[in-house]
């Protein structure tokens, strides 16, 4: 394990029970109700980061976000990875950064829950946009827009869906808000 410069730490949360609690809650909240803002108290990236990893998780942090890098390695005791393939979490601070879908653990047909999970700042989420999710968690269809995802996203989460159970689960930010896609929505563009 390297040493941490404690100059680069971020504080964490204020009350690290109750905002754990509540960052997570807000996670299963965006992931039980696919394509529905939800509010996170403070950055949703760095909240999310802060209340899912530990010390049993591989985390890969794209280089827009190395700046949470030592401060969720000091707060969570997660170990840091420079292999993105090999990472249970990965925090992606800019859509360009983001790793294609099928080179990420995609778990396996006996333990589909050791997928990786994205966790992926975007400049802009609406609830009015131009996608159209559909599957667990929505009644009939609702509407996404994240104008930075574009058509080859959309072949990437088709390809992503084919191999359920198998298949990564996105949690998209955008400053304090998030929403959560899991493997079994459908994304029509």
């Amino acid at each position: 394990m390297s040493a941490i410069d404690l100059a680069a730490v971020l504080p964490g949360f204020d009350d690290p029970a109750f905002d754990s609690q509540a960052a997570f809650r807000a996670a299963l909240r965006a992931l039980s109700r696919p394509g529905a803002l939800v509010d996170c108290a403070g950055a949703a990236l760095y909240s999310l980061g802060l209340a899912l990893l530990d010390q049993d998780t591989r985390v890969w942090v794209s280089p827009a976000a190395r700046s949470l890098a030592a401060s969720l390695r000091f707060h969570t005791g997660c170990a840091l990875v420079d292999d993105f393939a090999s990472a249970d979490y990965l925090l992606v601070g800019a859509v360009n950064e983001m790793p294609a879908l099928d080179r990420l653990a995609l778990g396996s047909d006996e333990a589909p829950h050791r997928s990786a999970t994205l966790i992926v700042e975007v400049d802009e989420l609406s609830a009015d946009g131009g996608w159209t999710l559909s599957g667990p968690g929505i009644p009939g269809t609702t509407r996404l827009g994240v104008p930075a995802l574009g058509a080859a996203f959309l072949a990437e989460w088709q390809a992503n869906a084919r191999s359920f159970p198998r298949g990564v689960d996105l949690f998209l930010c955008c400053g304090g808000r998030l929403c959560g896609l899991p493997r079994t929505t459908r994304i029509e563009g």
